[in-house]
């Protein structure tokens, strides 16, 4: 369409060639719009770039451009963006290499024979040097995601890894992106770029949105580039790159934070190297690994089961066992009567039996097992044989057991009101060996019980122990919200803000979805206390966190400005912890109606629960270090 239309006064525009009716009119137009773009010079040229970036976004799977030329014409406005900087700085060009690079991820994102034809088009070399950093982290960040999709078909692979340094880019990428985003835009609101501006925000945000958005591509810059790496993980050629200790022990805190919940970031990295020979003996030597995969086991994040698998081929692995035991034993004992998670159908059985060949494995070695490690896995072979019994045992003398189950915990409700912690954590457990292990309901509430026992003495590994237990066995799995509290409180005292986190939301979100009738009708279901602590959490996790304190940079939160990391008056939430969550006229943990659900918790009187929390702070600040606890049926 070479003619000036009435409508438009543009030569050859791509809007106009887009409204023509004649398919091959249409096909021919845009073909030579393909071809001659790049060596054009024209005022505009982002517009039509805009307009493919839109259709890209909103039809990745049309083929009507592939066969057309769009790849090559992408590639060559990289190229040309790269390397004539005047042309650069014209009009708008400088968002054409943006726009150019996001069309090719965009295009190769679900189909294959799209990625194949973008290969042969020759995208991935603009692409690589989009990676080095070129130009600036918006443009790396949609070429490793073009890239990543690039690399996701075993037919378009090898194009990638082809190009050796891409391996190495994305690992030094994935370490770096976060500070690289925090020092080049976040920390400096009157030094950021305008087009960066406009394209986080599409020209409608404020600092704020800026800043918010900030984050959501530093943390997809992360992932993607952790996405791009997994690529290459799969193959065990190139694990011996990934796995240098410097990045593996880096990959736990690559969680995305709460801005990329869907990637599995760094554990899903993990995994995919666990799964491999090669890639299990450097993870199982690095100690902190470990540690943070059995956290990651015992918690709240969706990534849970991806922790499991590592620790459990982990331990499948007689080159390996030995280094990890001492330390996933114990995390997995507190899994073991976990059921469905996710794909994975009898979990805990499989946990039992991985645990139990291990232990039969290891006695045969040079590396026996520590004491507590045989004492847990002989617990476990000792509750497989009990449970094989009391299925045999007439209904008659599994109700004697869970009435004497009921008597001693009582016992230890009494002993917990008065002050006896100590008392009461051991009568817990004596009932725990008294009540029959189908009887799940009342053992979530013997386990939930301790692990307040376990946090007011201090002990908040017991506390996770005993909460977590008491998550698995509870239905729906990991909804116990009295549970979640505990062990994000116990979480919280080990610094472990990520966990703690973790479980705080998903506390939240179990008040928020209360059916209780009278709970219904407050304007807020939400705890103080538990939006106290998240907030606390979310600045010690917050994504920017290391970079902020590496750069002496702050923290915007509302109206203040807050170093980063620093923790603000958060000295009274804790003392709120069982305010909303167990009083009712001084009944303390021994609250047993057989009517109350797992919601009864925060059926209060609104007068009596504020001149409770009152008296509670008071008491606190007088050194008074016992909390009321509650108990459910």
């Amino acid at each position: 369409m070479d003619k000036i239309t009435g409508d438009c006064p543009y030569p050859g525009c791509f809007f106009c060639v887009m409204k023509e009716a004649n398919p091959s009119k249409r096909q021919t137009s845009i073909l030579k719009f393909f071809r001659e773009l790049p060596s054009q010079d024209d005022d505009g040229q982002v517009l039509p770039i805009s307009g493919l970036w839109n259709t890209a976004m909103a039809h990745p799977n049309d083929p009507e451009f592939i066969d057309l030329g769009i790849f090559e014409c992408m590639a060559a406005l990289i190229w040309k963006g790269l390397k004539n900087r005047r042309w650069l700085s014209h009009d708008q060009n400088i968002y054409i290499p943006y726009y150019a690079a996001h069309i090719i991820g965009s295009y190769t994102m679900n189909m294959e024979e799209f990625a194949e034809s973008a290969v042969h088009a020759g995208v991935i070399p603009p692409l690589v040097e989009l990676l080095r950093g070129r130009l600036t982290w918006v443009e790396q960040r949609v070429a490793v995601r073009a890239l990543g999709h690039l690399a996701t078909y075993p037919s378009t692979f090898l194009g990638v890894s082809n190009h050796g340094e891409i391996l190495e880019l994305s690992i030094q990428l994935a370490i770096s992106s976060l500070e690289i985003v925090y020092s080049h835009f976040y920390q400096y609101v009157d030094r950021r770029l305008g087009y960066h501006c406009d394209l986080l925000t599409r020209g409608m945000g404020g600092v704020e949105m800026e800043s918010r958005k900030a984050e959501e591509w530093a943390s997809q810059l992360q992932c993607w580039s952790l996405q791009l790496i997994n690529c290459f993980a799969f193959k065990p050629e190139f694990l011996p790159s990934i796995c240098k200790p410097d990045f593996l022990i880096r990959l736990p805190g690559m969680w995305g934070g709460l801005v990329n919940e869907n990637s599995p970031a760094g554990v899903g990295l993990l995994r995919t190297i666990c799964q491999h020979k090669l890639g299990r003996g450097p993870a199982a030597n690095c100690p902190s690994i470990i540690d943070s995969l059995c956290n990651i086991a015992r918690s709240s994040d969706d990534w849970q089961y991806m922790a499991i698998d590592c620790l459990l081929w982990l331990l499948q692995d007689q080159n390996t066992c030995h280094k990890v035991i001492d330390k996933a034993v114990p995390a997995l004992f507190d899994l073991a009567e976990i059921t469905t998670l996710g794909d994975h159908k009898k979990l805990g059985d499989t946990i039992v039996n991985v645990l139990q060949e291990c232990s039969q494995s290891q006695g045969s070695t040079r590396n026996p097992l520590s004491t507590r490690t045989k004492e847990l896995i002989d617990e476990l072979f000792s509750c497989k044989q009990r449970l094989k019994r009391e299925k045999n045992m007439p209904k008659e003398d599994l109700h004697i057991k869970q009435a004497a189950a009921l008597v001693v915990k009582l016992e230890g409700n009494s002993l917990f009101s008065s002050g006896n912690i100590s008392g009461a954590a051991s009568k817990y457990s004596e009932a725990l060996a008294l009540c029959p292990l189908r009887s799940k309901k009342e053992r979530v509430v013997l386990y939930s019980n301790r692990a307040q026992c376990h946090l007011l003495l201090q002990q908040p590994l017991a506390a996770i122990s005993d909460a977590t237990r008491a998550l698995c066995l509870h239905n729906p799995l990991n909804r116990h919200a009295k549970s979640l509290w505990r062990r994000a409180q116990a979480y919280d005292m080990l610094g472990l803000a990520k966990e703690s986190l973790l479980d705080a939301i998903l506390f939240i979100n179990e008040c928020s979805q209360s059916t209780d009738p009278d709970l219904s009708l407050r304007q807020n279901k939400i705890p103080d206390y538990a939006e106290r602590l998240v907030k606390k959490q979310m600045r010690a996790a917050w994504l920017f966190r290391e970079a902020a304190v590496k750069h002496g940079g702050v923290h915007c939160e509302g109206d203040n400005r807050e170093i980063c990391g620093q923790a603000g008056d958060d000295s009274e939430w804790e003392t709120a912890s069982e305010s909303d969550i167990g009083n009712d006229g001084g009944r303390g943990m021994g609250d047993d109606d057989e009517d109350d659900d797992d919601d009864s918790e925060w059926k209060k009187d609104d007068e009596r629960k504020e001149k409770y929390e009152k008296s509670l702070i008071k008491d606190m600040k007088h050194g008074y270090n016992v909390q009321l606890a509650e108990d459910e049926t």
